[in-house]
This record gives C-alpha cells, sequence and structure tokens, in this order.
C-alpha cells in the first residue's frame, strides 16, 4: 500500500546525562522539503539526520524539531566565556551602584545569551550523538506507522472510488449504441427530408456512406478501451508498495482525457450527464492522491 505524506511521530531518549525529543510533522508537497528545528551546536549533525531522513521520504514538507537537555555542556561542545560574562556582571554591577540599587544578576539570563557560549569542537559528544541518531530513527518509524495507516486510509477511499468509475465507464460504453443508432437514424432522415424538398434523388449508397462518416465521428470505442487499461493501471497502483503519488496522478489525466473526448464525441444529454459524474469522481480521486507519496 502506499503511504500518504501526511503524519506525525514523536520520540523521547531519557539518559542520567542527557534528555532529548525528536517531533516530526509533515504535508504533502511536490518534492521533498525538508525544515530542521535544533539546537545551533547540534548543526554540524544536520547533513547526517538528513541522509537518515531521505533514506524514509521521498516527497512531502517535513518539518523536524529537536529539543535537547544535558546535566553537562560539555557535552554539545559548548562552554561559558566566563571572562566576558563576569565583565559584563561587573559593568552592572557598577552601573546599580552608581544608581543607587541593589543589583541581583538573573544567571539564567545567561543561558539565553547566545555571544557568551563558545563552541570548543566541531562535533558533539559521540555518545550523545549516537543517542540522537538513534532517537532520530525511532521518531522515524512511529511517523511512518502514522503515514501508514493514513496511506491504508486513503487507499481504500480510491479503491471503492476506482470502483465507481468503472461502472460509470460501462454505462458510458452501453450509451454508446444507442446514441449511434439514434444519430444515425435522425441523420438519414434529414437527408432524405433535405433531398425531397429539392427535388432531388439521393441513392441509398450515398445515403450509407453518410451514415457511416457519422459513425465514425461518433465512434468512442477506443477511448472505452484506452479508459479502461487506465482504471486497470489505477488499481495497481494503488495496490502496490512504494511510491504511487505521481504515477497515480498521471493515469488520472490520463483517464479524465479518454472521457472528456467520449463527452465532445457523442454529444448526447444522458453521455454528457454520466461523463460529468465521471469526471467530478476522478477530481475526488485526484485530491486524494494528492496527499499520496
Amino acid at each position: 500500500m502506499p503511504m500518504s505524506m501526511t503524519g506525525f511521530g514523536r520520540h523521547e531518549t531519557i539518559t542520567d546525562e542527557f534528555s532529548h525529543v525528536w517531533e516530526i510533522r509533515s504535508v504533502n508537497n511536490r518534492f521533498l522539503d525538508m525544515k530542521w528545528r535544533m539546537p545551533s551546536v547540534l548543526r554540524s549533525l544536520e547533513t547526517r539526520f538528513e541522509k537518515t531522513l531521505r533514506k524514509n521520504a521521498a516527497r512531502g514538507r517535513v518539518d523536524v524539531s529537536l529539543s535537547v537537555e544535558t546535566r553537562s555542556a560539555a557535552l554539545l561542545g559548548v562552554s561559558l566565556n566566563t571572562a566576558q560574562a563576569g565583565a559584563m556582571l561587573d559593568q552592572l554591577r557598577a552601573l546599580a551602584k552608581t544608581q543607587g540599587v541593589d543589583f541581583a544578576p538573573d544567571l539564567n539570563r545567561l543561558i539565553s545569551a547566545s555571544h557568551l557560549w563558545r563552541d570548543d569542537s566541531a562535533e558533539p559528544d559521540p555518545g550523545l550523538a549516537a543517542s540522537l541518531e538513534q532517537g532520530l530513527g525511532k521518531a522515524l518509524a512511529d511517523w511512518n506507522d502514522s503515514r501508514r495507516v493514513e496511506g491504508e486510509e486513503l487507499a481504500r477511499d480510491l479503491k471503492a472510488r476506482f470502483a465507481r468509475l468503472r461502472e460509470l465507464a460501462a454505462a458510458v460504453a452501453g450509451r454508446v449504441p444507442a446514441v449511434l443508432r439514434d444519430k444515425q437514424a435522425a441523420t438519414a432522415e434529414r437527408l432524405n427530408t433535405l433531398v425531397a424538398q429539392a427535388g432531388m434523388t439521393f441513392t441509398e449508397e450515398r445515403l450509407a456512406q453518410e451514415v457511416a462518416v457519422l459513425a465514425d465521428r461518433l465512434d468512442v470505442s477506443e477511448e472505452i478501451t484506452r479508459l479502461a487499461a487506465h482504471l486497470d493501471r489505477l488499481e495497481e497502483a494503488v495496490a502496490a508498495s512504494g511510491e504511487a503519488g505521481k504515477r497515480l496522478d498521471f493515469l488520472i489525466q490520463e483517464a479524465f482525457r479518454e472521457i472528456n473526448t467520449c463527452g465532445n464525441k457523442a454529444q448526447d444529454v444522458e453521455l454528457s450527464r454520466l461523463t460529468v459524474e465521471f469526471k467530478v469522481e476522478l477530481e475526488k480521486c485526484r485530491e486524494q492522491v494528492q496527499n499520496l507519496e
């Protein structure tokens, strides 16, 4: 079964030294568009994480967020610039003294001062990096499970709609012979009337030629055959595993082209109604397919 491009996955890891949470959200998109939100000190690992994600997704907009808490800044490969922080606090303390106000520094505010933190190494602690990659893999597995469930729901809906399309295609094919007979009879009657009014003669052979030209112009047997083949391939594609969204979208376009030709050729009220109903159902299929990978 194909997978949906819409899904959510989450995994939390807690150890004595650190904890981290991965969250993955995705929606449909024509191409694979990845957006990462993670601590800046871990950006060196982003390329490695992207490779892991690309093994799990082919299309869609994927938003990945990572939050990390550690008991030691050294695990992240960063340290506080204590000299600069101390100098800043001394300046603030002196300012408070000249203004005659009490000074009680909030050391927690130093955490948000990114310029006070130094990147001591290109890579964070190997143990933390390995744990992050493992956590991402588990979050991706959870994400894929949710996409698989929705993909199965979409596949069931599409199969039901394809069955309805077959019914409509059969109704179109069944209506064509009657339309052809009616058009042939109407054409023959109109030609005979015109010939009689003009006082001319019109041979049966000539009449047969005119009717044959009309029948050829109204014939949609090839379109009906190709339409049935497209419906077969649509059912095969939605039942197969792996990427199916682009293939399904292409086949729906081809089916739309064939049914549109049938409606244009036939020029019949009932056939027009059937082709319109077919195209409406086909458009609903297209909307569902837009969510498949």
